[in-house]
């Protein structure tokens, strides 16, 4: 650790240190407004159409999931959307699937509570493996632990902040707090985007085997998510917000920055992964990035909150939710009163993984192998 993150570690209060930079938000690249407005139709009609085939591949597929190694239990979902989340290199999909599957009745509310929590434990592996690229484009072993060291903190803080989250969320669910929760989309729109989009869904459920469609929709649902981060703002690594030279160092801005940039961009994956190349060149320490992280990780459910509402499951808003206050209230605890402790806990404990590559690995095996044994449980 060198003489600047020793002093990050050691400032108390909710000071950050002091850092000479200035980040932008604007938009890179910008699609032309008739583009971006035909990105937003096709986006829609995407994952729309994605919710109803995985709804319908979802009852198709009960036979085979009761019971099975997947599905027994709700140790088993945590690890599938764990797992899940991990493979694909993305959250979103992962959670949208946990509603599909509720809502087709393939697994129940807690499972489906679970399997949500693990897409988001998974998620954040994808930053490990953009640092670990990034980190082979310099030979300086130094400069090659920074990008790494992202995606360990994102790990570890999104671990901290949503397996004690859970556990209170789900002990909440579990006694029908939220039972009396209802959201739901008007009949009108329903009804508009049932005839504006259903009818892709009926073309394809005449054609494919019923548990087909929900691998299809999950490829529909990639295909939306791809179309849509097309259609919001685009945010670069090297353009990531306006403000005094010093904002970047204190707790709340950078809280702040961390829940906008995700709830523009839909994605806690690319949310975090903008921070690879700026703390790779020196633009931001790593020891300031941990109020972003804990930012990202309660916007990120947005999408999923809309994908609940579309589906018209009030079980599946309610897990949402569920998922979304317990995080976010855990979140602000921590923030407010043990942020110095937190702060030194996980930037001790990142450094002890990056020590040498073996612990590395180590560490990267673990979260394949902590989620196959959720799911053996």
């Amino acid at each position: 650790m060198d003489e600047a993150e020793a002093r990050a570690t050691h400032v108390p209060g909710r000071e950050l240190p002091p850092e000479d930079i200035v980040v932008r938000v604007d938009g890179a690249r910008p699609v032309p407004w008739p583009l971006r407005m035909l990105l937003l139709v096709v986006g829609l009609a995407l994952f729309v159409t994605a919710l109803g085939l995985m709804k319908e591949g979802a009852s198709a597929l009960i036979p085979s999931l009761e019971g099975s190694a997947f599905t027994d239990n709700a140790w088993s979902t945590l690890g599938l959307g764990w797992l899940g989340a991990g493979l694909v290199l993305s959250g979103s999909p992962v959670a949208a699937s946990s509603l599909t599957l509720l809502d087709g009745g393939a697994i129940d509310r807690t499972q489906s509570f679970t399997m949500l929590t693990g897409s988001r434990l998974g998620a954040a592996f994808v930053v490990l493996v953009v640092g670990v690229a990034y980190s082979l484009r310099h030979k300086q072993q130094g400069r090659r632990r920074a990008p790494v060291s992202i995606g360990v903190l994102s790990l570890l803080m999104t671990a901290v902040v949503y397996v004690p989250g859970a556990v209170v969320g789900y002990l909440l669910l579990e006694r029908g707090a939220f039972d009396g929760l209802d959201i739901g989309t008007s009949p009108r729109l329903t009804s508009l985007t049932d005839a504006a989009f259903g009818w892709a869904v009926d073309s394809i459920d005449s054609v494919a085997p019923g548990w087909t469609l929900f691998p299809i929709g999950l490829g529909f649902l990639l295909l939306g998510f791809k179309a849509f981060d097309r259609v919001l703002p685009a945010v670069g690594s090297d353009r990531l917000g306006t403000g005094p030279p010093d904002w970047s160092t204190r707790l709340w801005p950078m809280f702040a920055v961390g829940c906008g940039v995700t709830l523009l961009t839909l994605s806690v994956s690319v949310s975090l992964t903008l921070l690879v190349p700026l703390v790779a060149k020196g633009h931001l320490r790593r020891s300031n990035t941990l109020p972003y992280i804990a930012g990202a990780n309660i916007t990120t459910l947005a999408d999923t909150l809309v994908a609940a509402i579309l589906l018209g499951d009030q079980d599946g808003v309610r897990v949402v939710v569920a998922v979304t206050l317990t995080v976010t209230v855990w979140t602000l605890i921590l923030l407010v009163i043990a942020y110095p402790l937190l702060r030194r806990v996980l930037l001790g404990v990142a450094r002890r993984i990056l020590a040498n590559n073996r612990r590395l690995a180590t560490f990267a095996a673990l979260l394949f192998l902590v989620p196959l044994g959720l799911i053996a449980v």
